[in-house]
């Protein structure tokens, strides 16, 4: 009898002991709040932890006269940690409501950040989609060094819309960090006789009722957030296809009318000629778009380079074209690699000239190498770029000019393999300076982390 107690006694132990083992813990207790930045250091308040986007579908209406834009966001993603709340990058609009999955979701919206608590927490690997109502007028990014102003600018008959770094929060609710891709779907609905650029292609014709012409476009390609475009305005425009057979849409304000045909073949010409180069055309459509704001610089929108303000020249259509493979296609994971982008699309304009029969890449990084020791772009090494001087000149010609070394290094028939192997292995993805310095030692079988770290790491002119 006294051996049945204890073995009753223990029993009772073991079964308290199974109630409250961490398996059968609430579960609530593996829902916590995403995090409010993707983790990026030097921009810590850029992106979103906790999820994963696959898909914006974003419904814009936007009345140039008023600036006023009404847009519903509709975003798919993927829980990478099961989610009490979540974080949206979204920055000077009105949200009037959110849902998840189709149930009313409270929010609170500080400064950028858009903090949305479903109904219902969000599991570990679950798919969900949230549903975003917001309007007002936007107001683009400004930055008081090298950056300028970027993201969704009101123009006198529409909008410029480039927003590189993280300008898309001006305009849609988003995970604006590089290190999300997803693709998109648009529909812009603006006044008749407005044109609405975005990124891909057409799904059909435009439509107009009531005087206003919906525009739908698609792009089904992974995409970063900063890529991203709505541009709106009166445009003159061209259609056809490259000589490789690739879709091509030139599109050019009043203005530089005069500068359409030109932009339409050159943006054809440099096209066919990368695919050479670096690996077949990673996208559905080619072209490029020259707006009448004068924003002193363009963009790589994916598809559809934008131009701000001027007619470009083909070393500029080069450099935004050579972007779609690197910078669109390979994207970065934080931008202190930036570089692998800048560095990549200026030894472009390079090779383009090369190929062209004008400045060898040779006689122009000799050029660049005869500046004096004391110039500051021997002082900032480009393989970590700097939060506040992102856009440094260092980051754009040292960067080619490491290329052009590595060139040197390595010989003409490595250094081409090496290109179109990167661009291959690592299409649609994302990408660090490790990775590809990796590759270059594996395909050129030299240790070469001192040529790297003399080009790109240390503060002074390599010899």
């Amino acid at each position: 009898m006294r051996q049945n107690r204890r073995a009753i006694a223990l029993l009772a132990a073991f079964a308290s002991l199974l109630a409250c083992s961490p398996s059968d813990a609430p579960a609530a207790a593996a829902h916590r709040a995403g995090a409010a930045g993707i983790g990026d250091t030097d921009f810590p308040t850029d992106g979103n932890g906790g999820y994963d986007v696959s898909h914006y579908d974003l419904a814009v209406d936007y009345t140039p006269s008023t600036k006023r834009l009404d847009g519903v966001a509709t975003i798919k993603a993927g829980a990478t940690q099961g989610l009490s709340s979540f974080n949206l990058d979204l920055a000077g609009l009105h949200v009037r409501q959110v849902s998840v999955n189709g149930s009313p979701a409270t929010f609170t919206h500080q400064g950028g950040e858009l903090t949305v608590r479903p109904a219902e927490p969000i599991d570990e690997r679950a798919t969900f989609t949230v549903r975003v109502h917001y309007s007002g007028r936007p107001q683009p990014a400004t930055s008081t060094t090298n950056l300028g102003t970027f993201g969704f600018i009101p123009t006198a008959d529409g909008a410029f819309v480039a927003s590189e770094p993280n300008g898309s929060k001006t305009w849609f609710p988003s995970n604006d960090h590089p290190a999300d891709k997803a693709t998109f779907s648009f529909t812009i609905t603006v006044p008749a006789g407005v044109t609405a650029l975005a990124n891909g292609e057409l799904t059909g014709e435009p439509t107009t009722t009531g005087g206003r012409t919906t525009y739908r476009w698609s792009e089904r390609h992974p995409m970063a957030t900063y890529l991203a475009t709505a541009t709106m305005g009166k445009f003159e425009l061209r259609k056809g296809s490259t000589a490789g057979g690739v879709p091509n849409l030139a599109a050019a304000d009043p203005r530089f009318a005069s500068s359409l045909d030109k932009l339409y073949k050159t943006s054809g010409k440099i096209t066919d000629y990368w695919a050479t180069v670096f690996g077949p055309y990673p996208f559905g459509s080619t072209g490029g778009v020259v707006d009448d704001y004068a924003a002193g610089y363009a963009l790589e929108n994916q598809t559809k380079p934008l131009y701000g303000g001027f007619e470009p020249d083909e070393g500029i259509i080069a450099h935004e074209l050579a972007h779609q493979w690197f910078g669109n296609s390979l994207t970065i994971r934080r931008w202190k690699d930036l570089w692998l982008n800048e560095g990549f699309a200026t030894y472009a304009e390079w090779l383009w000239s090369e190929h062209k029969g004008e400045k060898t890449a040779e006689a122009i990084f000799k050029d660049h190498h005869s500046r004096p020791a004391g110039d500051p772009m021997w002082k900032y090494p480009p393989g970590r770029a700097k939060p506040d001087d992102l856009f440094n000149q260092s980051v754009y010609t040292r960067g080619g000019m490491t290329l052009h070394a590595l060139r040197r290094a390595v010989g003409d028939d490595t250094f081409f393999k090496l290109l179109k192997s990167w661009a291959a292995d690592h299409r649609y993805g994302h990408v660090t300076t490790e990775q590809f310095i990796e590759l270059a030692e594996r395909m050129s079988g030299k240790d070469l982390k001192p040529l790297f770290a003399a080009w790109l790491y240390q503060p002074r002119r390599p010899a």
